[in-house]
């Protein structure tokens, strides 16, 4: 359960099994999500049949993100949510009737502790490694509305530099539905930077059914961006503390223009393009 505080969101107390709560202030106005943070399982799980050398690829966690994630949080005081064990078990960035919600194949990998689910164990994973995350993100955005904050969501992810060889040039991209009123500012700000090569909706679509912005955001009207960093460039400790530091730089300058914030303390519903779709969309 969350404790109980007026401004604050404690470290202490705030964390549930499948995930982790990160003290920040509401006064911060971001609140900052970690879907694939951790590459671990509960202990009856295994390694779902898969050797470590697997769980070290993208296909259990999203490389580096969780780093950036607790920089970010640390350097503007926002409370974070991270998830604890890998999206291999139940991945909260989708929806429940999505049908990579739970993968058996990923990326070539066998996941052999997935190849016999059936109804009963999918449902103790919505229930026991899913849904609590959700419910303390909405729990939070109650807390933040409460304390008269109306929050900024900003999802932290990372991707492959290549995919099946091809190489991907980016080296940040921003995502996002039809909410322009944060994704679009970071773009520009993010493309000022010398030799930074920022994408838009690369190297997937930001207007996926269902998932965790579309649940949390998209559908509750508050402004929200979803940032991906290419994995070579934050593997390393010291190099999540660098795009922390420059996330954070980007989000500083972009809440100090009062024009710019006004708008996006503001609940505006301006809908999706996911919706009416299928929700399956492939991440790697």
């Amino acid at each position: 359960m969350l404790k109980a505080a007026n401004s604050h969101v404690d470290e202490v107390g705030a964390s549930a099994d499948c995930h982790e709560v990160l003290a920040g202030s509401f006064e911060s106005g971001l609140l900052l999500l970690c879907d694939h943070a951790s590459n671990q399982f509960p202990p009856e799980y295994g390694t779902l049949g898969l050797p470590q050398s697997e769980l070290e690829r993208h296909i259990a966690y999203d490389i580096g993100a969780a780093g950036v994630t607790r920089g970010l949080s640390a350097l503007l005081n926002a409370p974070a949510v991270l998830t604890r064990y890998s999206r291999l078990l139940i991945d909260p960035n989708r929806s429940v009737d999505d049908p990579t919600l739970i993968m058996q194949l990923s990326d070539g990998a066998v996941l052999a502790g997935n190849s016999a689910l059936d109804a009963t164990e999918r449902a103790k994973r919505v229930r026991h490694y899913y849904e609590p995350y959700h419910s303390t993100i909405d729990a939070l955005i109650d807390r933040f509305m409460d304390a008269g904050v109306v929050p900024i969501l900003l999802s932290i992810h990372s991707f492959t530099e290549c995919w099946k060889e091809t190489p991907r040039p980016w080296h940040i991209t921003v995502l996002w539905d039809r909410d322009p009123r944060l994704p679009k500012p970071m773009l520009k700000r993010l493309s000022k930077e010398e030799a930074l090569i920022v994408g838009e909706n690369e190297p997937y679509s930001g207007q996926l059914k269902g998932d965790c912005l579309y649940r949390h955001a998209s559908m509750r009207g508050f402004a929200h961006a979803l940032l991906e960093i290419r994995q070579d460039l934050i593997r390393a400790e010291r190099d999540q503390v660098r795009w922390a530091e420059r996330l954070a730089r980007t989000m500083t300058e972009l809440l100090q223009d009062n024009e710019l914030v006004a708008d996006l303390r503001r609940v505006k519903h301006h809908g999706s393009h996911a919706r009416g779709r299928s929700s399956q969309r492939h991440r790697h």
